[in-house]
């Protein structure tokens, strides 16, 4: 089946912009039986993406942090602060670079190298946004501030430190909802190997 062609942007509108713009989109769409169809979707674009995982192989820990999260709370949470692997948005910047200065701003630590692991979509129905996952090593020489996010960016963040075997645990036990951290403690537990060089 040819996939290119298939799909024609008729009007595109911008409903808000804010944090997040919300456009919506009025396409053509052609369907596998050769039927045209005119579909309107609005779509969420924040920009894309960095998510971090961060172990210490000194110490056979991981790096998590805590926040509020008002979408999770709105939801039903009872507090709405969740862990999190440290991440943050582009901002039209490179991800790794943005990568390096969100770990430094969150955790309080200053990572030379990262490795990347993949690219992935978050909500692919309804959200542009790409994630880029990737993992670094860090250890206690690399700390140069107690981290905690920045004030202007709103951010109150608590650092946490686990040990690689609660991973199991901490993901059956529902203690981690964020899919992004979710992906990432699964890719450790499939990768120790990868993380131990």
């Amino acid at each position: 089946m040819q996939y290119n062609n298939r799909v024609k942007i008729i009007r595109e509108s911008i409903l808000y912009q804010g944090w997040s713009t919300l456009i919506q989109y009025v396409i053509d769409y052609i369907r596998s039986d050769q039927h045209t169809e005119t579909l309107v979707r609005e779509i969420y674009d924040s920009g894309d993406g960095v998510v971090v995982l961060l172990y210490n192989n000194k110490t056979d820990k991981i790096l998590l942090i805590r926040q509020f999260r008002l979408p999770v709370y709105l939801n039903g949470h009872p507090t709405g602060f969740i862990l999190e692997c440290c991440a943050g948005l582009l901002d039209h910047h490179q991800p790794e670079s943005t990568a390096k200065k969100e770990i430094e701003e969150e955790t309080g630590y200053r990572l030379q190298n990262i490795h990347k692991i993949y690219e992935a979509f978050a909500t692919p129905g309804a959200h542009k946004e790409k994630i880029h996952y990737y993992y670094g090593l860090y250890d206690e020489q690399m700390q140069v501030s107690q981290g905690g996010g920045l004030i202007t960016e709103n951010e109150d963040i608590e650092i946490i430190e686990y040990p690689y075997s609660q991973i199991p645990e901490l993901l059956k036990s529902g203690a981690i909802i964020d899919s992004k951290t979710i992906i990432l403690l699964q890719w450790a537990l499939l990768n120790k190997s990868v993380l131990l060089t």
